[in-house]
């Protein structure tokens, strides 16, 4: 069986792993991302040729990364990895390495990677979101990636839910429903607090904080907005929601309620068959295993 290289690009580590063709994880390993552009190429070069050390045949690396990636590997913007802005990464890895390597952005490779293994395994049409910092997702339309026609599809966070604050960003969905800047930036002014984790919002709530719950409430109504502006725009199939905090039951419940809700309060989708919201499978490993089904299905 052919084997792999997936690495997925983050701001602070470089995760990365070797990967049959049927997605299994071999093996993984992680190191720090460096902050020079040269750095950062030698070591995700280094990464490929230390497989090939070792005897592996690689049929093809898988890169995923954050920012706005054009289909041919150009990175018009690289998230925090500021040093890669404005290089093509294919050309340069594979002018490095001779194996024949795709890029994607992040979200993007999460999406796909739910489809080949995970949560979208048989649908066609479905919407995946990223919560973390901000809010990231990828639109994949009849199998396909929606990149849009400056590849920024996706960018969900910067969707406005309000213009009632003195900076029209504090509206967004990024800003009200994201992890890091939006529960816990608005909890932590609220309570006058440095809460640095969302578990500790959730046990706060549970321990009758009012704080706490009425933020949470909030939070769970504006992000039920968010999706439910998303689902009748694009009409998927499933909403697949990702990101660390996706896995915590009281956030499937909190969330699932709050769309219920919304939905019978909405007269026009009030009686319609609303799509599942549901938790991504893969976690932290979708990344890389998305950027290697993207290049095998180049090898096709």
């Amino acid at each position: 069986m052919e084997n792999y290289v997936g690495i997925d690009v983050g701001g602070t580590s470089i995760k990365y792993g070797l990967i049959n063709a049927d997605g299994q994880i071999i093996e993984k390993a992680n190191i720090k991302t460096a902050t020079k552009k040269e750095q950062v190429l030698a070591d995700m070069a280094q990464i490929v040729q230390g497989y090939l050390d070792k005897g592996q045949h690689i049929a093809g690396t898988g890169v995923s990364m954050p920012g706005v990636i054009e289909a041919n590997g150009m990175l018009t913007t690289a998230g925090a990895v500021k040093c890669l802005y404005g290089i093509n990464l294919k050309d340069e890895l594979e002018k490095r390495t001779g194996i024949k390597t795709t890029i994607e952005n992040d979200a993007n490779s999460a999406a796909i990677a739910e489809q080949w293994l995970g949560a979208a395994q048989g649908l066609h049409n479905y919407l995946d979101i990223v919560l973390g910092t901000g809010v990231g997702g990828a639109l994949v339309i009849n199998n396909q990636i929606y990149r849009g026609a400056h590849a920024r599809s996706g960018e969900f966070g910067w969707m406005l839910l309000d213009d009632q604050h003195d900076e029209l960003e504090d509206g967004s969905l990024n800003f009200q429903s994201a992890t890091v800047i939006g529960l816990l930036r608005i909890y932590n002014i609220k309570a006058q607090a440095e809460v640095t984790d969302a578990r500790e919002i959730f046990a706060r709530a549970d321990n009758g904080e009012q704080i706490a719950q009425l933020v949470l409430h909030n939070y769970f109504r504006k992000l039920a907005q968010g999706i439910l502006n998303l689902v009748v725009s694009f009409d998927p199939a499933q909403v697949i929601v990702g990101g660390g905090i996706s896995v915590n039951p009281a956030f499937q419940s909190g969330l699932n309620h709050a769309y219920t809700e919304l939905q019978s309060e909405h007269s026009s989708v009030r009686d319609l068959e609303l799509p599942a919201i549901v938790p991504a499978k893969l976690g932290n490993d979708a990344g890389m295993i998305g950027a290697v089904y993207r290049r095998i299905q180049e090898n096709k």
